[in-house]
């Protein structure tokens, strides 16, 4: 699927979507209007768009802890994810999955997820089912470089090749399991290597540029629908703030901050599309309106909401 002028718009609108909609919750959050914990997705936007811009609605994904980003690139709406931050009724999941557990399986998103690396084994039994049905469906699992330690990593992948299922995962690798460097908990300095260990394909990309991820991603996504198997594409990335609001974030230095500041992946972005004639300055600064007032909507949207009722909470429990 090549990049056109159409597909190129709605690559910056769901970027620059997920630049204001975390930027908004970091001020609500600190206003005390939100409940639980946050972890936002400030300057890893081209890293969940430029994967989802290659999959088709009844795709699937699943999802972090640092969920916001994938959601809004799969489609989800900002009124209905920002009621569920708020714990709405109306939100997403009726108030009742919060930040770190936002799903919606209408357009293929199986769940975000608070538990390191909870989401793998959930997509690979995706991709077993769309194997098994022969209804051209890939699944996409998104992680961290800290869960790539985990026992739940391995096994997703080693099943995954086994059964030969469409499934790429998507290793957004921001250097820090929470305040732990990637270097100091990992001999290897690519986790895209373990692939090899699992005989699948192990393809970095830079995280930063979205037309470098989209293509990346693009070859693996397309192997898949094949029946060639699972991947590991591993993201070289940087997110902007703290592992969680609040926290202080003392284990990384002023200098390292200040680099990746330079390649923000918003600025690389309409610097790309730009240089490709598909997104004009003009353009850019409109879509960039259109999302300003489409969020100021979703905040009023969510604060008008009711709130759950009690006994909601003994509904929805069995599926």
């Amino acid at each position: 699927m090549g990049l056109d002028k159409a597909l190129a718009e709605d690559i910056y609108r769901k970027m620059y979507s997920i630049r204001v909609f975390e930027e908004k919750v970091e001020q609500l959050f600190a206003a005390g209007e939100l409940p639980g914990f946050v972890h936002l997705y400030i300057g890893q936007e081209a890293c969940g768009v430029g994967v989802c811009a290659n999959l088709k609605p009844d795709d699937y994904i699943t999802s972090t802890h640092r969920g916001h980003g994938h959601c809004i690139a799969k489609g989800g709406r900002l009124d209905r994810m920002m009621a569920e931050l708020f714990a709405k009724k109306t939100g997403y999941n009726k108030g009742k999955g919060g930040s770190m557990h936002i799903a919606c399986t209408d357009i293929g998103i199986l769940g975000a997820n608070g538990i390191n690396a909870g989401g793998m084994p959930l997509a690979v039994g995706a991709a077993l089912s769309s194997k098994f049905q022969k209804n051209g469906r890939v699944a996409v699992a998104f992680l961290g470089d800290g869960a790539s330690n985990q026992g739940t990593f391995h096994e997703s992948l080693n099943l995954a090749a086994a059964l030969c299922v469409p499934v790429v995962f998507v290793c957004e690798n921001n250097q820090f399991a929470v305040g732990t460097r990637i270097t100091e908990s990992t001999k290897i300095s690519d986790i895209s290597k373990r692939a090899a260990g699992y005989g699948m394909p192990g393809v970095i990309a830079d995280g930063m540029d979205v037309t470098k991820v989209y293509e990346a991603a693009g070859e693996l996504l397309e192997a898949a629908r094949k029946g060639k198997g699972p991947s590991l594409l591993e993201l070289k990335t940087w997110r902007y703030r703290a592992h969680f609001q609040g926290e202080p974030a003392a284990y990384r230095t002023k200098e390292e901050e200040a680099e990746w500041l330079k390649k923000d992946p918003l600025a690389i972005a309409r610097a790309k599309l730009g240089g490709l004639k598909l997104l004009s300055a003009e353009r850019a600064a409109a879509i960039e309106k259109e999302v300003a007032a489409e969020l100021e909507k979703a905040v009023d949207f969510a604060r008008k909401s009711p709130d759950p009722a009690l006994e909601d909470a003994l509904t929805d429990v069995f599926a």
